[in-house]
């Protein structure tokens, strides 16, 4: 079977710094895996690489048999690729439901004119894009703060709306990027429990970025771990905290 994604020798420098070196990874339909390392390794840069926000150096990166080098993140979000961000990029000053809504533009079918114009299919569309956005919030608990503006939101509310904006784009693939990034060992948890259930409902493949060796030592199946831009280990949770160099990188060489 081929893999949703796949990269191949993927590198990316800024002048004469090698952020990412032959960052070579795949991903099965379906899978949930990690992408781990130290403060710098090049993680949140390889996002950038499988979104379009940076342009590779060298290599090729592979989605549904499609190449992505070169293609605008707004044209990669269309094919079925969406993400979070490590610093939450929420649209402040829109309410909680705009800012579900405004991610399902991609599938409306009206046109400019009928949209100035409210009419033919507008009334019906936008109708349907807010009933499938409460749906989402309810999802993640979020219902009652549909009118509230999305900077009032408190931390881990603002964590769950994030995802579910990316939910709205309808994915095949969702890119995590320290989704526990700030949350308490009970939010955590209970983020654990969200990822496993909407990998499940909406039958996605996930690669997230965590620093939070709990969360992915309990759900992924896989792990990736970059150190100073190049691969230093991959392989199953178990293989990863038992591997002597992800220790020393890692972990610290006491664990």
């Amino acid at each position: 079977m081929e893999p949703l994604l796949k990269t191949s020798n993927l590198s990316k420098s800024f002048g004469g710094i090698k952020a990412v070196q032959d960052f070579n990874i795949y991903l099965h339909s379906g899978e949930l895996v990690g992408l781990i390392g130290p403060n710098g390794a090049g993680k949140t840069t390889a996002f950038n690489l499988l979104t379009g926000v940076y342009t590779p150096t060298t290599g090729t990166i592979t989605f549904d048999g499609k190449s992505l080098v070169g293609l605008k993140p707004y044209k990669i979000t269309k094919l079925g690729i969406a993400r979070t961000f490590q610093n939450i990029r929420l649209f402040d000053k829109l309410t909680v439901l705009d800012n579900v809504k405004i991610a399902y533009h991609y599938h409306i079918k009206y046109t400019l004119p009928e949209a100035i114009l409210r009419i033919g299919r507008y009334g019906s569309e936008e109708e349907l894009v807010e009933k499938k956005a409460i749906e989402l919030l309810s999802i993640f608990n979020l219902t009652d703060k549909k009118e509230e503006l999305a900077s009032n939101l408190p931390y881990g509310q603002q964590r769950r709306l994030e995802i579910a904006r990316a939910l709205a784009v309808q994915p095949k693939l969702l890119l995590l990027d320290e989704p526990a990034a700030g949350m308490n060992p009970q939010e955590t948890k209970e983020l654990m429990d969200m990822i496993r259930w909407i990998r499940k409902t909406f039958a996605l493949t996930i690669l997230l970025i965590e620093h939070d060796m709990s969360l992915v030592m309990g759900i992924c199946e896989r792990i990736y771990v970059l150190e100073f831009g190049k691969m230093l280990a991959h392989g199953t949770p178990d293989e990863i905290k038992s591997n002597t160099e992800v220790i020393k990188a890692y972990l610290g060489e006491e664990v």
